[in-house]
């Protein structure tokens, strides 16, 4: 039987009392795109940026389960209405940042190119958020994740030995290579801007991301660290202390034991005499070793292996699925994920000893704030708004 869970901080629309964070008062527009672009919006709305999401006038109905729209408005327009290009301009005038995720060239034909923008917000960041970039021969070609990082050698190295390339999720190439670097990216030009009074726009590719991320690996590769064949190496599955077992009762457990002190405890901990073992680093016999391992870790319960590995530094640690995060203590008491509409799901990160991030609002609904943001951000009356949603400008 699994212990019963902690208690998750909740958040609901009441808590949206008030931003806080290091972002406060940073006012961000993003035009709702796939991924990548509702991913960074969700960073900057978790360190408190007001950020408000241009939908598609007539888009379908989101989900309290669509969690990278969490923490921001929305606002129904169509961008092909010349009057729906004015109210989204009136809400660029008063931005700090913008994002936009079409492929190069869209947002020029629906005049919110950067050109336009810049001319009306001299200081605006404008952040640019594509597969392959905004010039290059594939600029204008189609993709996804596993051809971002196909291109930029992540997907080659990612795999088990004999085995075929393993596509990691979408979290190299939307995620870590694409949101993260143009998040930072908008930051950074935030702070510029802040100081020179002038905008700019930010070029953020998931091909160019996802490459800075292998960047250790380059280094490897020019000291001779590393073979290059995928499943080989130290961090691919190669080595036997760096890998994952399954357990007795089919789950599994991870090792990461490195140091020689570590490894050391790893041994110890399993039962098996260092005598009778092979060099840990010696690479000829990984697999030998590695068979040995499995065979040990086939003897007991991942239960029971985190209760003999408890307080020992072996570098260990149960794998967990989705619906166990949440209840392991670590977390628990760290209070790593929270509950929002209902909706378990990661807290903000990094943490802030001052300026706390956090989740003000669940994921809205398409339009469900184009009354309230268009008063507010682009001061327009009721009445104006009324006007604007009779010409089917917004909904």
């Amino acid at each position: 039987m699994r212990p019963a869970r902690p208690s998750l901080p909740q958040v609901s629309d009441a808590d949206d009392v008030g931003r806080t964070g290091p972002l406060e008062g940073v006012k961000v527009v993003e035009i709702a795109s796939l991924a990548p672009g509702p991913f960074a919006g969700c960073l900057l709305a978790d360190m408190g940026a007001d950020v408000v999401r241009i939908d598609r006038l007539g888009a379908a109905p989101r989900f309290t389960s669509d969690l990278l729209g969490r923490g921001r408005r929305s606002v129904a327009v169509d961008l092909k209405h010349p009057d729906g290009t004015a109210a989204v301009m009136g809400l660029v005038d008063r931005a700090d940042l913008l994002i936009e995720g079409f492929r190069p060239g869209v947002m020029e034909r629906l005049g919110l190119g950067p050109d336009e923008c810049l001319l009306r917000n001299p200081a605006l960041v404008y952040g640019r958020m594509t597969g392959y970039g905004q010039d290059g021969p594939l600029a204008r070609a189609a993709g996804h994740d596993i051809n971002y990082i196909a291109l930029s050698g992540v997907l080659g190295m990612v795999g088990r030995a004999d085995q075929p390339p393993t596509p990691p999720l979408n979290l190299v190439g939307d995620f870590g290579g694409g949101a993260m670097f143009l998040a930072f990216g908008l930051v950074c030009a935030l702070l510029e801007a802040r100081r020179s009074g002038r905008g700019q726009v930010v070029d953020a590719a998931m091909v160019d991301g996802s490459a800075m991320l292998m960047l250790p690996f380059f280094g490897s590769r020019a000291a001779g660290r590393a073979g290059w064949e995928r499943g080989t190496n130290l961090l691919d599955s190669g080595a036997p202390f760096y890998d994952a077992y399954e357990t007795s009762d089919g789950k599994w457990v991870s090792v990461g034991a490195i140091e020689p002190q570590f490894y050391a405890e790893l041994v110890e901990t399993m039962g098996l005499d260092p005598e009778t073992l092979p060099a840990q680093m010696d690479t000829a016999t990984w697999p030998e070793l590695k068979a040995r391992f499995a065979e040990v870790f086939r003897t007991r319960t991942r239960a029971e292996w985190c209760q003999a590995f408890e307080g020992r530094d072996a570098c260990f640690a149960p794998v967990l699925d989705l619906a166990e995060v949440d209840g392991n203590p670590h977390s628990a008491d760290r209070h790593s994920y929270v509950e929002v509409g209902g909706v378990v799901q990661p807290a903000p990160a990094p943490r802030f000893s001052v300026t706390p991030g956090g989740v003000r609002l669940p994921p809205p609904g398409p339009g469900e704030h184009t009354d309230e943001v268009l008063c507010e951000w682009a001061g327009l009356t009721v009445s104006d708004v009324a006007d604007l949603r009779r010409s089917g400008a917004v909904g």
